[in-house]
């Protein structure tokens, strides 16, 4: 007998337009969603409510995310980068109110702290790494957009400085087009700062800061343009998705200063799908699978070494445009304490046993392993993934 398709374990709704980025934050015990109007939905997981709505641009938001435990970064269609203060004890003065319903009052918005003027005719969302950590505690974040006069090449902004740093020109071996979307990040054997871009003509690059700015990796294997990419944990390698069917590998190349040009090279692994328009790529923290929004209203999860189909996340009626992992601590994981050590998943029984019903619920939201997809419908799926 077939087995039955799986279902979400809650449904997130009140958000009036397609749902555009969706983000865990605050240890996997919020997600923080946007949506076509530019309306900010930060939820709790513990109660599956809402704790802070705001409408953070006047265009449709391309992407959010934490910058630490207080500020929050939005990216609007609206040609605005905003990073918002809003700790958890800010929550309490917020709006709860869903976009759907009018509140009787004006919405509070959260405190504004910085506002970069940014390029968005492409729909690509910023993408960010951490600074190595200071001996005062400071907080430095770089942000990486594509160059507000040119569509191929990418501007690297700090935070909160909000000075451009780094431009990275257009590469002169192939016409790309639009930059859909970024990757960046300090590579972890050369600390040099990396950066991965998709474009519209199906190629994507991979370039790292030496001396100057070094084109590694060129390679073209989509057909459409590049929806999304993501990296593996440990960065030595990365997937794109795209409009097409393909789902590809690719490697992270260590700069060597001494070589001098591109180097056009091959995926480590394509796979043809069968399912065109995958976008959302997310890669999950345990390395062991990641998973795509499709336009069909599926999401799917995927194996990271084989790049094999394992899931097929089946319950929205219309597309799927974005997905996003909790990223949950191995030591924490209750499942894998009852698979491996029977003892230890006695223990945390126990410990369960002596926790509030409040404490309860904030211990299994910050150890689900949480998949959330959002779609056009302006809902949000909620599934607990392996």
């Amino acid at each position: 007998m077939a087995l039955p398709h799986a279902q979400p374990a809650y449904i997130l709704r009140g958000h009036g337009s397609q749902i555009h980025a969706t983000t865990f934050i605050r240890s996997n015990r919020r997600l923080l969603t946007g949506d076509a109007e530019g309306w900010i939905v930060l939820w709790s997981l513990t109660i599956k409510r809402p704790v802070a709505v705001w409408r953070a641009h006047e265009g449709s938001i391309l992407g959010a995310s934490a910058w630490g435990s207080d500020k929050i970064i939005t990216h609007g269609k609206d040609n605005k980068l905003v990073v918002w203060k809003l700790s958890e004890d800010d929550e309490a003065s917020m709006s709860t109110v869903l976009p759907v319903d009018k509140p009787p009052e004006p919405r509070k918005q959260p405190w504004l702290l910085h506002i970069l003027e940014v390029n968005t005719m492409n729909f690509c969302s910023f993408a960010q790494t951490a600074l190595p950590s200071h001996d005062d505690g400071s907080e430095e974040l770089l942000i990486a957009v594509p160059n507000t006069m040119s569509s191929e090449t990418v501007d690297i902004f700090h935070l909160p400085s909000s000075k451009r740093i780094h431009t990275i020109p257009a590469s002169p071996t192939f016409k790309g087009g639009m930059i859909m979307a970024l990757s960046l990040f300090f590579h972890p054997q050369t600390s040099q700062l990396t950066v991965l871009a998709g474009y519209e003509s199906g190629h994507t690059s991979v370039s790292s800061l030496t001396t100057s700015w070094q084109t590694l990796y060129i390679s073209n294997p989509h057909s459409q343009p590049i929806l999304s990419l993501d990296v593996d944990p440990g960065k030595e390698f990365y997937f794109t998705s795209s409009a097409d069917a393909v789902v590809a590998k690719h490697p992270v190349p260590v700069s060597d200063a001494e070589v001098i040009g591109t180097v056009e090279g091959m995926p480590l692994k394509v796979v043809k799908t069968k399912h065109s328009g995958q976008q959302g790529l997310r890669v999950r923290n345990d390395g062991k699978v990641f998973a795509t929004a499709g336009w069909d209203g599926r999401a799917r999860v995927y194996g990271l070494k084989g790049m094999k189909e394992l899931a097929v996340l089946k319950w929205h009626k219309e597309g799927c445009y974005t997905v996003a992992f909790a990223d949950v601590e191995t030591e924490e994981d209750g499942k894998g304490d009852l698979d491996g050590d029977e003892e230890t998943g006695k223990e945390l029984v126990s410990r369960m046993r002596t926790m509030t019903v409040s404490e309860e619920r904030d211990q299994k939201a910050k150890t689900t392993h949480w998949l959330a997809v959002g779609s056009k419908d302006g809902k949000v799926s909620l599934w607990d993934i392996y």
